[in-house]
């Protein structure tokens, strides 16, 4: 909590996120930072037209070796972020999976790198681990259960891992977009209002250069983030665009833990402005 006492009048987006992180304990938090609840939610709120498929969501990983796999599919914890085995036959030649004692990666792999016991013992590392133990301390994956969910591989016609989007919702209302591209190969990224007017700034990676086009549903997407961001002071909603299909990706309540970065530093300020923090969270 060493970095949380800078949180009693929070002006920035940083601050506000440490604000909340602090002290926003309600289920409805936890249910967002679950992997596998999230889904209900959102087929609550939505529909399940916009989940993907879930292939299997195991508490034991040795349930894993009896499954019957597709030629394509992801692998990971409902109990934290940062960690997905990606298996498609797209992925590069070369890519092994990870020791499992070094498995909290990203890591895209071809179906023949890949056996169900070296998912498994992965997997029991995964579930071995209280995430979220770092400078900040994201209390919320201490309140759920360790599981491993296995899901359909959002891929385009072409095979390519489809762009990220995440709308950042305040209060029920998208104010920015940020727009991942090339998770396994040249990351950029961009940010956007919800007009589709560029913001000028930097997260860490580059720009797309030449710009990427924008999804035509994107007003679609904004509303979807913002009815699932209605209940809350603020949510990140993720979805992505398959080929004009949206899919549900994840809602993050504490994006970066509260150490977002802002190239130029003003947009930290900026991104705060439209949120303001509730005295008590009930």
């Amino acid at each position: 909590m060493a970095r949380l006492w800078r949180t009693r009048k929070p002006t920035t987006f940083r601050e506000k996120v440490r604000y909340k992180m602090l002290r926003d304990h309600r289920d409805l938090i936890v249910t967002f930072a679950d992997k596998a609840a999230v889904r209900d939610h959102v087929a609550s709120v939505i529909g399940e037209r916009y989940l993907p498929r879930a292939y299997a969501i195991v508490d034991d990983p040795r349930a894993l070796a009896a499954m019957e796999w597709p030629d394509a599919y992801v692998v990971k914890p409902t109990h934290g972020s940062g960690a997905a085995i990606v298996v498609s036959p797209t992925a590069p030649a070369d890519a092994r999976l990870p020791e499992s004692r070094w498995g909290w990666v990203y890591r895209h792999v071809r179906p023949e790198r890949v056996t169900p016991q070296a998912l498994a013992a992965i997997a029991e590392g995964w579930l071995a681990k209280l995430y979220g133990r770092g400078p900040n301390h994201e209390w919320v994956y201490g309140r759920m259960p360790r599981r491993v969910i296995v899901e359909e591989l959002l891929a385009g016609a072409d095979g390519a891992i489809p762009d990220d989007y995440k709308f950042f919702v305040f209060h029920g209302r998208c104010a920015f977009i940020q727009v991942d591209s090339g998770r396994f190969g040249t990351r950029t990224q961009d940010f956007y209002r919800p007009d589709g007017s560029r913001v000028p700034m930097s997260g860490g990676p580059p720009w797309a250069d030449p710009e990427r086009p924008l999804p035509a549903h994107l007003g679609e997407m904004v509303r979807l983030a913002e009815r699932l961001g209605a209940e809350t002071d603020f949510v990140r909603v993720d979805l992505y665009d398959v080929d004009g299909r949206i899919v549900f990706g994840e809602l993050t309540s504490f994006p970066a833990g509260g150490d977002s970065p802002f190239d130029p530093e003003e947009f930290n300020t900026e991104f705060g402005r439209p949120w303001t923090v509730p005295r008590r969270y009930r």
